[in-house]
């Protein structure tokens, strides 16, 4: 005796997940990678702008260099565009992170979560480290945080847009 799918119309029809929702994982989770991807890719727009405005006020309205490490121990103030594109990178890098997180362990928005609080930690303290104005240390600690919110709660958001529960299979 083999089993048929009841007709389209029928409730008892189980619903199947959308063309476009590629992959279901051993959690019981289907990623819809498409919007995932999409939703990190407007992240990545939304962090790089979150960067500039971060400059633009500390630079531009109080005159105060936010500083970025540049290798060896050394420390230099920030160029705009580089700083930019390396906060839109950060934003596909936690894009990637969450997919593989979703693929990968069984409660993904948790490890999420404590990475990204633990990222927002280390970018706020590091400024800290390193002997110069504490206006400049504020200054670069703020805007790295500030990034790290703008990432963590996006990535966050469109994950929980992107990710579901499978419907059980019969």
């Amino acid at each position: 005796m083999s089993y048929q799918q009841p007709p389209q119309n029928d409730p008892r029809r189980v619903p199947q997940p959308a063309a476009d929702a590629d992959s279901e994982t051993p959690s019981g989770l289907t990623v819809n990678t498409g919007r995932l991807w999409a939703g990190g890719v407007a992240t990545a727009v939304v962090a790089g702008l979150a960067a500039v405005v971060g400059l633009l006020v500390f630079r531009g309205v109080f005159d105060i260099a936010v500083l970025v490490p540049s290798g060896g121990g050394r420390w230099d103030v920030v160029s705009t565009i580089p700083f930019a594109l390396v906060a839109a990178g950060g934003a596909l890098l936690a894009t990637a992170l969450m997919h593989l997180l979703v693929l990968a362990t069984p409660r993904p928005r948790l490890f999420f979560g404590w990475i990204m609080v633990l990222v927002g930690v280390i970018a706020g303290v590091l400024p800290f480290t390193i002997n110069v104005e504490t206006s400049e240390q504020v200054a670069s600690a703020v805007v790295g945080v500030l990034i790290v919110v703008v990432i963590a709660s996006l990535v966050s958001s469109t994950a929980d847009r992107a990710v579901t529960v499978a419907p059980p299979a019969y």
